[in-house]
């Protein structure tokens, strides 16, 4: 179980800062669609670490309810 979690957790890290990247070079790309990719990838950067803590709460709370 802990390796899974370390490799979850590295994953997370790895797609955040591909999120990360994708919103500086779309902010830097002057092309018709970029505009959207920008919206999306902030959207992303965002709502992305918001989902993965409610998940985290989430699973404390049930597996308390287990012991």
């Amino acid at each position: 179980m802990k390796k899974t979690k370390r490799i979850l957790a590295i994953a997370g890290v790895v797609l955040l800062v591909a999120l990360y990247a994708s919103t500086l070079i779309f902010a830097f790309i002057d092309h018709t669609k970029s505009l959207g990719l920008l919206k999306a990838s902030v959207a992303l950067t965002i709502i992305l670490p918001v989902l993965l803590y409610a998940y985290t709460l989430i699973y404390r709370l049930l597996k308390k309810d287990d012991n």
